[in-house]
This record gives C-alpha cells, sequence and structure tokens, in this order.
C-alpha cells in the first residue's frame, strides 16, 4: 500500500487491536457462557460470619437462603493438626489454637468447617483469608475425622483477603 501524505486516517480513527482493547470493548461479557449458549456462572454470594447463625442459634436467613450454592466467606485459618490438610477450621477472628468442637451443641457462631478441593498446606492463622465453596448447613459427622460441624463450606478454594 503506498501512502500519500495528508491522505492517512485522522489518528482518532486509527485503531489498534490488542487483548485489552477487545476485553474493553466486550465489556466483560463471558465468552465460554454467553456466545456458546450456555447459562453464564452466578457469583459467589458474600457472607460474614453474622449472617450464618443469628442471636438465637438458627441460621440466618441469608444463610439459609444461599445453602447448597457457590459462597464467599472472609476468616482465618485455624491452626490445623497437620500440615498438608484437605480440611480446616475457618475462624471469625484469629485464633492461636484449633478450636475443634466434640459436639454440635458446644459449636461456637464463629467458626465453620472447611472441606478443600484439593490438599493445600496450611498458612499461619493470623493471615486475613477469602474461602469459597458450597454452603452446607445442619449437623454432620464427618467419616474419616470424626469431626462434627454444624456449618460446613466443601469443594472450596481459598486466597488471600
Amino acid at each position: 500500500m503506498i501512502r500519500r501524505p495528508g491522505l492517512e486516517p485522522p489518528p482518532r480513527f486509527r485503531t489498534t487491536l490488542n487483548r485489552r482493547a477487545v476485553a474493553k470493548s466486550l465489556g466483560g461479557l463471558s465468552l465460554g457462557a454467553g456466545l456458546l449458549g450456555a447459562a453464564p456462572a452466578r457469583a459467589a454470594a458474600r457472607i460474614s460470619f453474622a449472617d450464618i447463625i443469628d442471636q438465637d442459634g438458627e441460621f440466618g436467613d441469608k444463610a439459609a437462603g444461599d445453602a447448597g450454592q457457590q459462597i464467599e466467606i472472609r476468616g482465618y485459618m485455624a491452626p490445623p493438626l497437620k500440615s498438608e490438610i484437605n480440611f480446616f477450621v475457618l475462624t471469625r477472628l484469629p485464633a492461636a489454637i484449633c478450636p475443634f468442637c466434640d459436639s454440635a451443641a458446644a459449636w461456637p457462631n464463629d467458626i465453620l468447617l472447611v472441606q478443600m478441593a484439593r490438599p493445600i498446606h496450611a498458612i499461619s492463622f493470623d493471615l486475613l483469608i477469602r474461602v469459597t465453596g458450597v454452603l452446607e448447613l445442619g449437623v454432620a459427622t464427618d467419616d474419616a475425622t470424626g469431626f462434627v460441624s454444624k456449618v460446613r463450606v466443601r469443594d472450596a478454594v481459598y486466597a488471600k483477603a
């Protein structure tokens, strides 16, 4: 192509196509879901420890509504019994000792059991983390460990908050 002086398009009409420009122009459209006909994934509902159990010791309305769904909750990994784990206790505040419970009746309002999607290495008890997984409510006993829980997040992953 021969370019002649004065016949180039004005700068505002020149385009540069790159990944950032394409992503910006799509405005967050999910190519995997939106264009292929699949339903877009539901974002994980954010809940807090206060949402899980109310003052009467019953499951809160928000937690009950999110049961069986992907949720995100922030807290601290209580010190586990070993370094490589496939579950841990998430606490509202940092706990230097693990708050294992031997019965659902003694279950504190500010802890929950997190069952990981795959084994992980434990981290420091004082690092705030964000856990995402499926919320389960109701008393259950883990067959492998005998751990009794009232609230669980299964198939979980975590990241620093």
